[in-house]
């Protein structure tokens, strides 16, 4: 009777993994790799489309320009550097007061999604809702009142203007969220600010980018009211050119604040693709 045969050891290592590591290595080897994120991309038409046509009407405006005859009432509200000054003010006031929505309405929107603040949401939402149901020029005249001549009023009545669609897309991102996804991050351990930092808020970005989009064209346009409480802008134009009847200077004050509207859309959804999170491309 023979005896019973060693098994051999380097079926046995194959087998478990064990020993030289080679099982490990050649399974590693088999395992399929992970499917690579696909890079962001931004198509040609919307890179090219709207400079395009911005470039096109400001060229159009200013060859008019040339052959205008403007009178000295016209040329003495265009001169000193009045027209960069007026856009550099809209600029100015556009950036400041979308800034302060930013820092206003989505730490506000995150806080009314917590349970213990949830009850306040229908009050908040109703405090927004009022600031831009009020006619903005009738809001500017209630703050230029209370505060006086100056950007403050006009910046104030602005970000009361724009706060609604930033709070409003920050609370709608947020309670769309699956709450599968958060029960997961909990149960692995995540922290709740590990949750809201690492899972709510980037599931949450795409709608609360199309909020700040729609409030910095929002801002762009109300800034041209800023005129009316001492804010400056290019409402400063647009209120030269209509108060003197003055077509050239009406026409460059709108165009300008058209093109400025265009432009921050432009870049705003180009923001959209750039920092929409990885994984949650369409």
């Amino acid at each position: 009777m023979s005896a019973p045969e060693a098994p051999d050891l380097k079926e046995t290592e194959e087998e478990t993994g064990e020993g030289t590591g080679e099982g490990t290595g050649e399974s590693a080897l088999a395992a399929p790799a992970s499917p690579r994120t696909p890079a962001r991309r931004v198509s040609w038409q919307k890179l090219t489309f709207v400079p395009t046509f911005l470039v096109a009407i400001l060229l159009a405006t200013w060859l008019w320009f040339q052959q205008a005859d403007l009178d000295p009432v016209s040329e003495n509200a265009l001169a000193n550097g009045q027209v960069s000054k007026a856009l550099w003010e809209q600029i100015q006031l556009t950036a400041i007061s979308t800034f302060f929505v930013l820092i206003i309405a989505i730490p506000l929107g995150i806080l009314l999604t917590r349970r213990a603040f949830r009850k306040a949401t229908p009050v908040a939402m109703a405090f927004a809702n009022m600031g831009q149901a009020t006619p903005a020029i009738g809001l500017l005249a209630l703050l230029v009142i209370w505060l006086g001549i100056g950007r403050r009023a006009a910046l104030i009545g602005m970000i009361a203007y724009a706060v609604l669609p930033v709070l409003s897309n920050t609370i709608a991102g947020l309670k769309a969220n699956d709450p599968t996804l958060l029960e997961a991050a909990r149960g692995i351990g995540m922290s709740p600010t590990g949750v809201l930092t690492g899972v709510e808020l980037p599931l949450a970005v795409p709608l609360i980018l199309a909020g700040v989009r729609t409030a910095l064209v929002l801002n762009v346009g109300t800034a041209t009211l800023a005129v009316f409480g001492g804010g400056g802008g290019l409402g400063v134009l647009i209120t030269a050119g209509i108060t003197n009847q003055r077509m050239p200077v009406l026409v460059l004050g709108s165009i300008l604040t058209v093109a400025l509207a265009l432009l921050v859309d432009w870049l705003a959804s180009l923001a959209e693709v750039l920092l929409r999170p990885r994984g949650l491309e369409t």
